[in-house]
């Protein structure tokens, strides 16, 4: 695959030399960047090739884990961007799939809206003065942002062969074991939008989000696997929306606060509505709402043991256009970080509706997005239409890009909201090592145990770049 990319730019470049546009010097440029990293192999030449190979724009390897029980994708990734007076743009094409045939294809525009910058003028430090004339000691040019309004724009597919099914509520059984297949389209917008013009919630970064979207789901059986195919045990009524997946409109509002209290104290707050809508169907649709909570205290400082992902990038971008991504450290800096997460999130329906499986939240393992809770559980474990799950994060710098990790985390489902409480929970831990090297897609593997249904190990890659924003979410 490598000699076959490196061939596709050279190719890419060479018919542009005629008459050369941006997007054709961009592809000259990343194939000099290619071959100067790749066309002679060394062991030490490896890493910075991999780092062209699975980073750099507009083409690259795309690569990360599908969802739990659908393997590791590979594929590849087209970016572009463009820069006007006020707004930049990105696009994002990628597809990957799977050894299991499960495979995911989408296109992602990013619009970010950013006006003339505001140019303040501040007073010089007594140190910034020394040895500077008397007119520049006055004052100093500093540039103020602000975080601005992004929108994005997406149509994303994914189709999954192996999804397990264990039955509703947290009594569930493994006996109850069943698998099938999922495929779902989304096609559909969101915003966010950051307030910031009231000088006294600035330093809160608060924002506000919107989405609409549609969701076209098609569930399928599963044969051949070491358990039956969910049709062949449930049914409609023990399954809502196994029969029949009508198209919904889901829409959705929400509040993201993000304060940093001192140096140590990172908070990231959200609280969000959605709706959904089945107009061919009333019998599907529902409501849910959430409240996510996270508190994140760095041991040393404004040092951290993770990279955040930024809302400015598209998933497949690292770093905005133009800049490099960010690079592979062999720092020996130490960054460690408590993290605490609370998530509350329940549904309503009417008295003749009910929430389709496949739009219910799960414990156990990893979810359909591939975020761990209940790790030492079978994936899927445990579905409801509410849920609740506190986790206890603790994460530590070893050397370089590599670092350890242990989790710890108490929750349960429910299928009524008035059964949601701290009684009951389930509990499981996971320790394990976790990789983030520049713009390469975060990588861990857990070990995990506790919960009394024995242990499960995860290997996990990241959907998306380091830097990188996450795509919509499945469930």
């Amino acid at each position: 695959m490598r000699w076959n990319l490196v061939f596709l730019l050279w190719f890419a470049s060479t018919m542009a030399l005629a008459q050369e546009s941006t997007l054709h010097a961009d592809f000259r440029r990343e194939g000099e960047r290619v071959s100067d990293a790749c066309g002679h192999f060394s062991f030490k030449g490896v890493p910075g090739c991999a780092i062209e190979l699975f980073t750099d724009h507009p083409l690259h390897v795309a690569a990360g884990s599908i969802a739990p029980q659908n393997g590791f994708g590979l594929g590849a990734a087209f970016v572009a961007a463009k820069n006007t007076r006020n707004w930049r743009l990105s696009w994002d094409v990628d597809a990957v799939g799977s050894p299991n045939a499960s495979w995911r294809a989408g296109g992602y525009m990013k619009m970010v809206h950013t006006p003339a910058v505001v140019i303040k003028t501040v007073a010089r430090t007594p140190d910034e003065n020394a040895g500077s004339s008397p007119e520049k000691a006055a004052s100093k040019p500093s540039l103020t942002v602000h975080p601005y309004t992004i929108f994005n724009l997406y149509a994303q597919t994914t189709s999954l062969n192996k999804l397990n099914f264990f039955g509703l509520g947290n009594d569930s059984s493994l006996a109850g074991a069943t698998v099938f297949g999922m495929s779902q389209t989304i096609v559909g917008a969101n915003v966010i939008k950051p307030v910031y013009e009231w000088p006294a919630i600035r330093k809160l970064n608060v924002a506000l989000l919107g989405e609409v979207n549609g969701r076209f789901v098609n569930i399928r059986g599963a044969g051949g696997q070491s358990v039956p195919s969910i049709e062949t045990v449930y049914s409609n009524a023990t399954a809502p929306g196994l029969s029949s997946q009508p198209g919904f409109v889901q829409l959705g509002e929400g509040v993201r606060i993000k304060p940093a209290i001192g140096s140590y104290f990172q908070l990231n707050y959200l609280a969000s509505f959605q709706q959904f809508f089945a107009p061919s169907n009333s019998d599907n649709s529902f409501l849910r709402w959430t409240i996510d909570l996270n508190h994140t205290v760095s041991l040393y400082g404004n040092t951290q043991s993770a990279q955040q992902e930024n809302d400015r990038n598209g998933p497949d971008e690292c770093a905005p256009s133009g800049q490099d991504c960010p690079k592979v450290s062999h720092s020996r800096n130490l960054n460690g970080s408590l993290g605490v997460r609370f998530l509350l999130s329940e549904s309503a329906t009417s008295a003749t509706s009910a929430v389709p499986f496949y739009f219910q939240q799960t414990l156990g393992g990893s979810d359909i997005n591939g975020a761990p809770a209940l790790s030492s559980f079978q994936d899927y474990r445990f579905r409801a239409p509410n849920l609740l799950l506190l986790q206890e994060k603790f994460e530590h710098s070893i050397w370089g890009p590599f670092g350890f990790t242990f989790l710890a985390d108490q929750g349960r489902v429910a299928l009524d909201r008035g059964d949601v409480g701290f009684d009951h929970l389930k509990h499981s831990f996971a320790s394990g090592l976790t990789l983030r090297a520049g713009g390469f897609p975060m990588v861990f593997l857990l070990f995990a145990w506790g919960g009394g249904e024995g242990h499960h190990t995860i290997g996990s890659v990241n959907t998306s770049l380091l830097g990188g924003s996450s795509r919509p979410w499945l469930d």
